[in-house]
């Protein structure tokens, strides 16, 4: 183990801020495989906790803030049980499978820096007013978990995201009021919280891929809880005075955040970059609807599809994300943003697109586009858009 969690796990393990022990699997309440399974624990390692017998359970203690010294040497200590047995890790806290050498890569180099996403998670579920968001993982370092609600249903992943990057800045926020050598009383949070492209790549570990896009406004608003049992929230709302519902906004902020989903509007010279980048897009639709269809596609990406709207002038493309495409001539999507020439594409509004219209296509991930978007990439590249 690298410094600091090597000192760390050493000097907790030496000290009666951290038990190790081995017990009884029956002495504790048993963990739902539901919730482990939505979490991502496979079969096997469910199958395995299935036939144990004991647990080794390892315990830590240390104050709220940064360093996050308990959780750290925590899960270090359990990683090395588990190699030495040739088990998983447990994290119960996170109700996540995690093998050894996952958990290993969890933990901080020797700058201390780590990957957000492995240490706060963001389940969601589904209601009338769209889906309802949670992270889970905030409280291991003293904060109250965030939440956003009526989120529009093919955000799934975009918004998974915003949320992580939302976790991100608030976290340095906290932390940086924690400072010092005295721990404060109180440590102010700031009302509306400012969320970039960089947030969300530095919370997946991936700091050099997304950092140009203009920032977004988020409102923090305490929810507390009325049953004593039950978790308090911190809630993520539009800013004050944004007209219309949430859901609007929570998708103008993933246009906003996520390269490759805005409008544009062009015309191709026969034989330009953009005819090329047009042709390619078009090329690959078979191949893309056909890993859609099967599931195949890489996780937590989103597939999305660029498409014309007829308007006086010419032809407006606008993306949408893909929800079904049952037909190959005929794609059902979610649009990505509002149009200008047709009323009725707004945000969120479902949208049924010929596939004769579609001009590009891409997958998105938590930083971008990771795969198609030919025509994006010509605009980025500084070819504008020309008429006939």
């Amino acid at each position: 183990l690298a410094e600091p969690v090597h000192g760390l796990a050493r000097q907790m393990l030496d000290s009666p801020l951290m038990t190790v022990d081995t017990r009884l699997i029956s002495e504790f309440p048993e963990l739902p495989p539901d919730l482990l399974t939505a979490f991502g624990a496979t079969e096997a390692q469910l199958a395995r906790l299935a036939a144990a017998t004991h647990l080794v359970v390892v315990q830590a203690e240390y104050r709220p803030g940064w360093p996050p010294a308990h959780e750290w040497a925590a899960r270090a200590v359990a990683a090395a049980v588990a190699e030495t047995v040739k088990s998983d890790v447990v994290d119960v806290f996170g109700l996540q499978f995690l093998d050894p050498a996952t958990a290993l890569r969890s933990l901080p180099d020797e700058e201390g820096r780590i990957r957000l996403v492995d240490w706060v998670l963001v389940p969601y579920s589904s209601d009338a007013d769209g889906l309802w968001f949670t992270t889970k993982g905030l409280r291991r370092f003293g904060l109250l978990e965030l939440q956003a609600q009526g989120v529009p249903d093919h955000l799934t992943r975009a918004w998974g995201a915003v949320m992580t990057g939302a976790a991100r800045r608030l976290l340095r926020e906290w932390t940086e009021g924690l400072a010092g050598e005295e721990v404060p009383a109180f440590v102010q949070l700031p009302v509306l919280a400012t969320v970039t492209g960089h947030d969300i790549a530095v919370a997946y570990g991936n700091p050099e891929q997304h950092g140009a896009t203009a920032p977004v406004l988020l409102r923090l608003e305490l929810d507390p809880a009325t049953d004593p049992d039950a978790d308090s929230f911190l809630s993520l709302r539009p800013p004050p005075g944004h007209p219309g519902p949430p859901g609007r906004y929570f998708a103008a902020a993933c246009a906003t955040l996520f390269a490759g989903i805005q409008p544009d509007v062009r015309y191709a010279r026969p034989g330009d970059a953009m005819s090329k980048a047009i042709a390619t897009a078009r090329a690959g639709l078979g191949d893309i609807r056909a890993r859609f269809l099967a599931g195949k596609l890489p996780a937590e990406t989103q597939l999305v599809i660029k498409y014309g709207l007829p308007g006086d002038d010419g032809p407006e493309f606008v993306w949408a994300g893909v929800t079904s495409w049952d037909t190959p001539e005929r794609i059902v999507g979610a649009s990505a943003s509002d149009a200008a020439t047709d009323p009725t594409v707004r945000i969120g509004a479902p949208v049924v697109v010929e596939a004769a219209d579609v001009v590009d296509w891409a997958l998105l991930d938590g930083t971008g586009v990771i795969e198609g978007g030919w025509t994006q990439a010509v605009l980025d590249a500084g070819e504008r858009p020309t008429a006939d």
